[in-house]
């Protein structure tokens, strides 16, 4: 199985993310969403879930949504956030690779990069 994790950090208070809210959706060819897991991060502003990426799948694209305007509220920081969700397009081709993709996120700005 395929791996889809991330370490999120919080650039304004520089701590990790602990708790932010991450989905992760297939997309369809119709563009319909399918949930494929829906966590927060833990106490070190990190997820970790395993995917099943079926074979007939390998040209679908997937979403990993985090809600920073809900975790910024829930910290009282900055409450007229400008970026609500952070959405990072991708594609899993490799049923066993692992697919990290780290973020820094603030209330008007985000950052993300590819990291194996």
């Amino acid at each position: 199985m395929a791996t889809v994790s991330s370490h999120i950090l919080d650039s304004v208070s520089g701590d990790h993310a602990t708790g932010v809210r991450c989905q992760l959706f297939q997309l369809n060819k119709e563009t319909e969403r399918q949930l494929v897991f829906d966590v927060k991060a833990d106490d070190e502003g990190r997820i970790s879930e395993t995917v099943e990426i079926e074979k007939a799948n390998r040209d679908a694209r997937f979403e990993l949504v985090i809600h920073s305007e809900a975790y910024f509220s829930m910290h009282s920081i900055n409450n007229d956030s400008m970026v609500e969700t952070i959405v990072i397009r991708f594609a899993m081709t490799d049923s066993h690779k692992h697919y990290h993709l780290p973020v820094m996120l603030a209330p008007h700005s985000y950052s993300t990069w590819w990291s194996s």
